[in-house]
């Protein structure tokens, strides 16, 4: 794998669901600098970045944040509740992908379908197909990605291309883009940082590239001027989409309701089929919610064949050779998600919490392996950027922030459901005399989730 597809793929997990379901949402927060969080995000996520590149070219291996987490604290239990966590982050990206497609799905085909049950018996019948294509073992290529990497990116052009195109025949205010308006209880910084708890959901994917290192052709050379240069498009596609976006629709008309980039395209180019964008929305979500499935079953099978989780999640059908009973437990957690959560807000929102609690142990595990020495020669970030992100993230993760307690309480039910299981397992296998693996754990396939 060279430097382009290896940079079409990491563009391909940054886009997606995030900046297509939850500018809205941003905007109700700061007002017209929309823009601002999407950038505050973007450097949070390069400061994790640069701590991913040390780790990545170091250990060039496909485990991720448990192979980090393992190797700097060595601690089963800490390595388990991370990897459980990144699998969590999984189901409730793919839950916010399903429930903005199913919202899409309405507007764009004039389906009027109530926003409540509607949408959610419709996300619910997606992600039933979601498993059923899980169930049949497709695997996502680099060729299928860089395909759909391209249908997301057209989707995100296209908003570019009908601001610039719009503003250009005087349609439109571009003075919105700099009016702040934040929330009155909030007041000017905790508005920007609400946001930005947003915004950092659209920027979570890159970690997902870590996978591909012993896919790639010298990766300690190649990996860190490829991320960066991915991270830079991706931010800068964000900030372009963004500040369109309000310059055509104003901010409390783009907050309301879950598609609001079709709002964008209606009020700027209303000749434009409105169901040809609402397609390739569903493309682009849909695509997260495939990969992150994919990743989340395949997790947890792994970690019931090493013992951390029962047994029974790690049987595979005879027929397809595909986890099934895996599928079923993280499909049965993405339904209970969709039914009794449902809105893309509070799924994203929790998506990004577990994902920055993450980041938080991977910024701390860079330092605590310094010590550790390797034979070959690796990039290495500045002492100054892992500190700094480590706090960002852990700021960013706390109550302070005005996040919403439902995704402390989602969060948190799922990691006790881990911890649970994990808990039952240590007492089978004392029971029946089996120690529980570490060396499998670290070279597993434990992936981040894309948006």
């Amino acid at each position: 794998m060279g430097p382009w597809l290896l940079l079409l793929f990491i563009v391909g997990d940054i886009l997606g669901t995030g900046i297509y379901a939850l500018t809205g949402q941003v905007a109700k927060e700061v007002g017209g600098v929309v823009w601002l969080p999407f950038l505050v995000a973007f450097a949070v996520a390069l400061l994790t970045a640069f701590s991913y590149l040390e780790l990545v070219t170091k250990y060039p291996q496909a485990a991720g944040a448990a192979l980090y987490t393992h190797k700097a604290f060595g601690i089963h239990f800490v390595t388990f509740i991370v990897a459980f966590a990144v699998m969590c982050s999984g189901i409730t990206s793919a839950s916010t992908a399903s429930r903005a497609f199913a919202a899409n799905f309405s507007s764009a085909f004039g389906l009027g379908l109530d926003g409540g049950i509607g949408v959610t018996l419709v996300a619910l019948l997606f992600m039933a197909v979601v498993a059923i294509v899980n169930f049949r073992g497709v695997g996502e290529s680099v060729k299928a990605n860089v395909v759909l990497t391209l249908v997301e990116l057209t989707g995100l052009l296209i908003i570019i291309g009908i601001g610039m195109w719009a503003l250009g025949y005087g349609e439109g205010d571009l003075s919105r883009a700099f009016q702040f308006n934040p929330n009155a209880e909030k007041g000017v910084f905790w508005s920007v940082v609400t946001g930005t708890t947003l915004a950092f959901f659209a920027m979570v994917g890159f970690e997902d590239s870590v996978n591909m290192a012993e896919e790639c052709r010298d990766p300690s050379r190649i990996f860190p001027r490829v991320l960066l240069a991915g991270l830079a498009i991706t931010g800068a596609i964000y900030v372009l989409v963004s500040i369109s976006a309000i310059a055509l629709v104003p901010p409390e008309q783009l907050g309301e309701g879950e598609t609001p980039l079709l709002k964008v395209v209606s009020a700027g180019a209303p000749g434009f089929p409105l169901w040809v964008f609402g397609i390739i929305t569903m493309f682009a979500v849909a695509n997260s919610a495939l990969i992150n499935m994919l990743m989340a079953s395949r997790l947890v099978y792994g970690m019931s064949r090493e013992r951390v989780l029962p047994a029974a999640l790690g049987h595979v059908h005879a027929g397809r050779r595909t986890p099934y009973v895996a599928i079923l437990f993280t499909t049965l957690l993405a339904f209970g998600l969709i039914t009794f959560v449902g809105g893309v807000k509070d799924l994203g929102s929790t998506t990004a919490l577990l994902l920055l609690c993450v980041f938080t142990v991977v910024n701390v595990a860079v330092l605590g392996l310094r010590k550790d020495r390797v034979p070959h020669a690796h990039f290495r970030t500045p002492t100054a950027l892992p500190i700094l992100g480590a706090l960002a993230c852990a700021f960013l993760a706390g109550p302070w922030t005005g996040r919403d307690p439902v995704q402390y309480a989602i969060a948190g039910i799922l990691v006790a459901i881990g911890v649970v299981l994990w808990i039952v397992t240590v007492a089978v296998n004392r029971a029946t005399g089996q120690a529980l693996s570490t060396a499998e754990l670290e070279h597993s396939h434990l992936g981040g989730p894309v948006n």
